[in-house]
């Protein structure tokens, strides 16, 4: 017989103790699963931009439709263009006052222009101190990175920040083949990246488009004009600074 089958003969037989953990779990994980499959009913995901120029904030709302609450973990993969970074330091120092927790793939130059960076993924874990909330608000601050002068006359560039994934995961339910159609990929399991976890991921209730914002960008033309007046000033305090050690003696 079937463990299933198992758990229904307990409603008739006493059995030992230990026996009774073992045929109560069949139905424990098919109910965990089917509190999961609830949860994955489409949500709503809402992207917005706050604040402007290089320094933005990217607010991230996920509402969910099923009103009953368990320990569902809540996995939100943003995948960030070269355009932009976040900074470690930034976000360590602000750790005490989120209710989540983030996860870089790779580490962040700070530094390095857009034309020499690559894209990055983030994988951001809102928490609640008491049951899973309905409701997760996660807010990340993002920089801009400068871009290469432009010599087509655009003073501006485009930024297309994609709406994240949204995955859910249960510890206690185990068949996560009996939630198809909801795909199932591997992500790690916690923001301490120890171990890799199965999550579901779920569709959201329509296709939504990216929020985009600009950055400007520098004048190619003025390049020979910035340079050689540059040069020009350069030259000239150089010249009034010798000229005053000179008189004065200044070695």
């Amino acid at each position: 017989h079937s463990l299933k089958n198992k758990c229904t003969l307990f409603k008739f037989k006493k059995l030992l103790p230990d026996q009774c953990n073992l045929l109560i779990c069949a139905d424990e994980i098919q109910n965990h699963c089917d509190l999961l499959r609830q949860w994955l009913a489409p949500s709503s995901v809402r992207v917005e931009l706050n604040k402007k120029g290089f320094h933005r904030e990217v607010t991230t709302t996920v509402e969910f439709r099923s009103k009953e609450l368990s320990s569902v973990k809540v996995l939100l993969i943003h995948r960030w263009p070269r355009d932009v970074y976040v900074d470690p330091y930034q976000l360590a120092s602000l750790s005490d006052q989120n209710n989540w927790k983030i996860l870089l793939d790779s580490a962040i130059d700070l530094e390095v222009p857009a034309h020499k960076a690559s894209g990055f993924v983030t994988y951001v874990y809102p928490f609640s101190t008491g049951p899973t909330s309905k409701l997760f608000k996660v807010t990340i601050p993002i920089h801009g990175r400068y871009h290469k002068p432009s010599f087509d006359g655009k003073m501006l560039k485009s930024v297309d920040i994609e709406v994240p994934e949204l995955l859910l995961r249960s510890e206690k339910c185990a068949q996560l083949s009996s939630l198809e159609p909801h795909t199932v990929v591997d992500a790690p399991c916690t923001a301490s990246n120890s171990s890799t976890c199965s999550w579901v991921k779920v569709k959201p209730q329509q296709d939504l488009n990216p929020v985009s914002f600009q950055l400007p960008v520098g004048d190619g033309s003025l390049v020979a004009h910035v340079c050689g007046g540059t040069l020009l000033v350069t030259m000239i305090c150089c010249v009034a600074l010798s000229k005053y050690m000179w008189k004065h003696q200044v070695i």
